[in-house]
């Protein structure tokens, strides 16, 4: 305690606040995500990318990836920033990364529910997009994305889709009308058979032209 002229000070001492729970997760966040973001940018780049798939035992190729972009909500190919990294983490409850290895089963169980299977399928394309294209995408960029996001349950559809787009000279992009009617395709039509497919039931084009394809291979 110290006086100056009639009044008296007590000074005390006050200790911080040990952290909560929550606040050292979010911590936990923060850290794990400077493992891998550039400095200058405070962005996850393509190198940060490559670590972390590296450390999560994927490629980047591999849906499980994709998914974990679409929980993140991440929204330019390549990167991710600090907010969809804490959103996508927070999630998943995993603010480390071998308790986000762990999540990423679940993850692609939960993915894979019709509920939700749908709205992925819709962002892998809006996730392949570039500032280039911000509206289609080219043919070998469409395939190999088929092939990860649909090949395993849609196995032959896919690749009968692949190959048509491969030899057919009518189209160099795909656009997301053309791309969500593949996916309603695979999930209506009865394959290899389509008995139920009609051109006049508002099919984009290319699928017209595919089925036509593919009954004149069956002939």
């Amino acid at each position: 305690m110290f006086c100056i002229k009639r009044f008296c000070f007590v000074m005390t001492i006050v200790s911080a606040a040990p952290l909560t729970e929550l606040e050292k997760a979010v911590n936990h966040l923060i850290d794990v995500f400077h493992k891998y973001s550039n400095t200058s940018s405070n962005l996850i780049d393509p190198a940060g990318i490559e670590k972390l798939c590296s450390d999560l035992d994927v490629s980047r190729t591999d849906i499980r990836f994709l998914m974990l972009a679409w929980t993140m909500k991440a929204e330019k190919q390549g990167y991710i920033t600090h907010e969809e990294w804490t959103r996508g983490l927070k999630a998943l409850r995993a603010d480390t990364i071998d308790e986000l290895k762990k999540a990423l089963p679940q993850l692609e169980k939960e993915v894979r529910t019709p509920s939700n299977f749908a709205d992925f399928y819709a962002y892998a394309f809006r996730y392949s997009l570039t500032e280039e294209k911000p509206e289609s995408t080219d043919i070998e960029t469409i395939c190999q994305l088929l092939d990860t996001v649909m090949g395993s349950t849609f196995r032959p559809q896919v690749d009968y889709f692949v190959e048509y787009l491969k030899i057919q000279k009518d189209y160099k992009v795909i656009n997301m009308d053309q791309w969500m009617g593949f996916y309603r395709f695979c999930n209506e039509i009865s394959f290899p058979d389509m008995s139920e497919y009609s051109p006049g039931l508002a099919w984009p084009l290319v699928l017209n032209n595919f089925v036509e394809w593919i009954r004149e291979k069956q002939a």
